[in-house]
């Protein structure tokens, strides 16, 4: 702590081989002279992807304007409806076929966040485009200790065949750094917590990394006297913060290791390899990753992330809500009531466990804003109707408010076929890493302000 009693933002608590980043405390907020401008905290922005499409007569609002009633789909989130924007008639040009015939679910990935459309091989040639995720890691990574983050619940693949004659690169990959180059996401709960709070940088660190382990210790036992020093130097309502910061991060510790317990049984031969970390549960795995990006958020590890629900064409079967067959599988409804009204439930599903992340952004409070509030987060899938793969007329939700950038709680609509990279366009605007084009994109997004 400097002399004025401020802190600096990238102060870390420490112990024994583990660091703890910190969330934004007052102590941390440079003092203003008067009249000059308040830069205010920093903005984040967060893509989540959904397989198979939706069912869009109970995605989509009736009336254009303010948020009314919302559909089937979307009322779980009804709690956030007024940081919620519905974006109807957005497109993805690259997930069309354009002479490479089917494939579209393979595409839908692969074109999702980079607009382009990839080349159809199933070999090591693959060539896509740079992800929007990645455009701004390259702008603003440098700030933060993570340019981006990359999660999701199936791993990536490297290659093989997935869908008619594409690569699994592009089923698995949302998030591309180069057109040949693909971010990996990680899908271990335990590996992403100690990516946050673990440092591997020497033989010191790995053994206390493996002590830990061993006699199952919290990150937070280690760094105690650190946090118990700094909490005595700051005020009542910082004070206040930590604690809650400090709760949540043991939280997500006991639910790592109880998941573990149940997928490997509660055993203390000191020889049991690292566990996976992957709990049984879906909706459990989901909201563990989303709790840590939460975390990643919070502490300025990172200001860009993406998560994928599953990779595409995902024939997962949700017998939690009654639904026993796949998802894909249902896609291709027909127009059969009952494949529609189970699609329906699936869909309803994923923003259920949705809303648990908005819940969680909005919980967190900076400088008197909530991390909701300063993000731009867009929920969706490159393809509409699953019947029919079509690539326009998409599923796509936005939330937060930008840092006051953006007007939410409207269902806004676009002329047919608006390219969705001119939102990506408008969000990197206002994120501080403009661009001039991304794939298809004619402009910056019209319409958020």
């Amino acid at each position: 702590m400097s002399r004025s009693g401020r802190i600096s933002r990238r102060t870390v608590l420490r112990g024994l081989g583990a660091s703890l980043a910190l969330p934004l405390l007052e102590a941390m907020t440079p003092r203003v002279a008067r009249g000059a401008t308040q830069t205010g905290p920093p903005r984040r922005m967060a893509f989540f992807f959904v397989p198979n499409g939706a069912h869009m007569p109970d995605w989509k609002p009736k009336d254009e304007g303010a948020l009314g009633e919302l559909p089937a789909i979307l009322k779980p989130l009804e709690s956030h409806k007024s940081e919620m924007t519905v974006l109807t008639e957005m497109a993805l040009d690259g997930g069309r076929a354009h002479g490479d015939g089917p494939g579209d679910h393979a595409r839908c990935v692969a074109s999702f966040l980079t607009g382009a459309h990839p080349h159809k091989t199933s070999g090591k040639d693959i060539r896509n485009g740079i992800s929007v995720d990645q455009v701004a890691a390259q702008k603003i990574g440098h700030l933060t200790r993570f340019p981006s983050l990359e999660l999701g619940t199936q791993p990536s693949s490297q290659g093989g065949r997935c869908d008619s004659g594409y690569s699994c690169v592009y089923t698995s990959n949302v998030s591309w750094r180069t057109p040949t180059s693909p971010m990996a996401k990680e899908i271990n709960p335990r590996a992403v917590f100690d990516r946050l709070f673990g440092r591997q940088e020497d033989s010191a660190d790995v053994a206390a990394t493996a002590r830990r382990d061993k006699y199952r210790k919290s990150v937070l036992d280690f760094v105690a006297e650190d946090a118990a020093s700094l909490k005595r130097k700051l005020g009542s309502t910082d004070q206040r913060k930590l604690d809650e910061y400090l709760y949540a991060v043991r939280q997500i510790e006991r639910r790592i290791d109880q998941s573990e317990k149940i997928r490997l049984g509660d055993t203390d031969v000191p020889e049991v390899p690292r566990p996976a970390g992957v709990p049984k549960s879906f909706a459990e795995h989901v909201k563990l990753m989303m709790d840590m990006s939460v975390l990643a958020f919070q502490t300025d590890s990172t200001r860009v992330m993406t998560f994928m629900y599953t990779n595409a064409g995902s024939n997962r079967n949700y017998t939690n809500i009654e639904v026993p067959q796949g998802h894909h599988s249902l896609s291709h409804h027909g127009n059969d009531p009952k494949k529609l009204a189970q699609i329906s439930r699936i869909n309803r599903y994923h923003t259920q466990i949705f809303a648990h992340f908005l819940d969680r952004m909005r919980s967190v409070q900076e400088e008197g804003v909530s991390l909701l509030d300063q993000s731009m987060v867009m929920y969706g899938s490159g393809i509409g109707d699953g019947n029919r793969h079509n690539h326009d007329d998409l599923p796509i939700l936005l939330f937060g408010r930008g840092g006051g950038t953006i007007k939410s709680g409207r269902h806004l609509v676009y002329p047919e076929d608006t390219p969705l990279t001119n939102l990506y366009l408008a969000l990197l605007d206002r994120i501080g890493a403009s661009t001039d084009k991304l794939a298809d994109s004619t402009g910056p997004l019209e319409g958020l302000g």
